[in-house]
């Protein structure tokens, strides 16, 4: 994978609902693409492995605590397809279960390099997973946008390495 001129790297992040963390990664990636002057060469977007949230916005409580940060959480709910292993260069699973999830959406298991854990990318946070903050207090939506700045980060790095 190589940030080309012409064509950008486009990242899914993924989560469950696609209301917390996935939302939350892609604007934490989003600033941080954008802080880089980097909008034309790296794209995201994210999805969830369920549809019950199809159509609706971020976890008002998601969006506070993000706001907080700098961080505005605009993206609406919607369901990983399986187009996405066609239209994204990497897949970023929040959690083992959304990992064990997409690859089984992988069944000829042709888009194995693209899938990868969030975590994969952290550099100070010493977790294996961005924990699910929707039924936990503050903390939880503090503590998953506190991995995710270091995720994303470590994640650009790698993108722009490349």
């Amino acid at each position: 994978m190589t940030l080309s001129s012409k064509i950008p790297t486009k990242i899914l992040f993924i989560c469950m609902g696609n209301i917390c963390r996935s939302p939350s990664a892609e604007a934490v990636m989003q600033a941080l693409v954008k802080q880089k002057g980097l909008e034309s060469k790296i794209s995201c977007d994210s999805a969830g492995t369920i549809d019950y949230h199809r159509g609706k916005p971020a976890d008002a409580r998601m969006q506070k605590h993000a706001r907080l940060r700098g961080y505005e959480l605009s993206s609406i709910s919607r369901p990983f397809e399986n187009e996405d292993f066609e239209s994204f260069d990497l897949i970023i699973t929040m959690d083992d279960d959304n990992y064990l999830q997409i690859k089984w959406f992988d069944q000829r298991k042709s888009y194995t390099d693209k899938i990868r854990r969030m975590t994969d990318f952290c550099s100070t946070s010493q977790v294996s997973e961005v924990p699910d903050p929707y039924y936990g207090g503050n903390q939880g939506f503090e503590n998953v946008l506190d991995i995710l700045e270091d995720a994303c980060q470590g994640l650009l790095e790698y993108v722009t390495a490349k």
